[in-house]
């Protein structure tokens, strides 16, 4: 498959949800239980850094950043958001969409990326680590899912641009 890397519309929602949407229906990629809508998504993630793969002319996934911080001290620090579709995983989606983002969010001036992932979600964590992410603790019991606990594996990627 053929992938084309582009930034996120409002138009683009719809696919963009119901990836979401099948992110959360695995309980192992967000504390979320319903989608947000295309306002409030728009509101949570930064203006840059919002990209989406297109592949045989469908949405195969997308990644965005959310500011960690309003403070100024962290305007380089975001968190990562990568989904991919259940049609297109296993087929360097969410490789060449986290790559994408790193390169972008380092053009925007981000120093440090961070990913809150589920112990659980091995791929995303093997994707990350394959991408430069370290994995920098565990936050136990984070928060409940449902009526369980859920620990949350904290990763992070220093920019290597010098001058970042």
């Amino acid at each position: 498959m053929h992938l084309h890397i582009r930034p996120i519309t409002s138009e683009d929602w719809p696919q963009v949800c119901a990836i979401y949407i099948e992110g959360i229906a695995t309980g192992h990629a967000t504390f979320e239980t319903y989608p947000p809508s295309w306002d409030q998504w728009h509101q949570r993630h930064l203006p840059s850094c919002r990209l989406l793969a297109t592949g045989d002319e469908e949405i195969r996934g997308w990644a965005a950043l959310t500011a960690t911080s309003a403070r100024p001290v962290y305007r380089g620090v975001a968190e990562v958001s990568v989904y991919v579709s259940s049609a297109a995983r296993r087929r360097g989606v969410g490789k060449a969409l986290l790559a994408a983002l790193i390169a972008e969010s380092e053009q925007h001036g981000f120093w440090t990326l961070q990913a809150g992932i589920f112990p659980e979600n091995a791929t995303s964590i093997a994707l990350h680590t394959a991408l430069g992410f370290r994995q920098v603790g565990i936050r136990e019991r984070l928060g409940q899912l449902g009526d369980r606990w859920r620990d949350v594996i904290l990763m992070e990627r220093r920019s290597r641009i010098v001058g970042v």
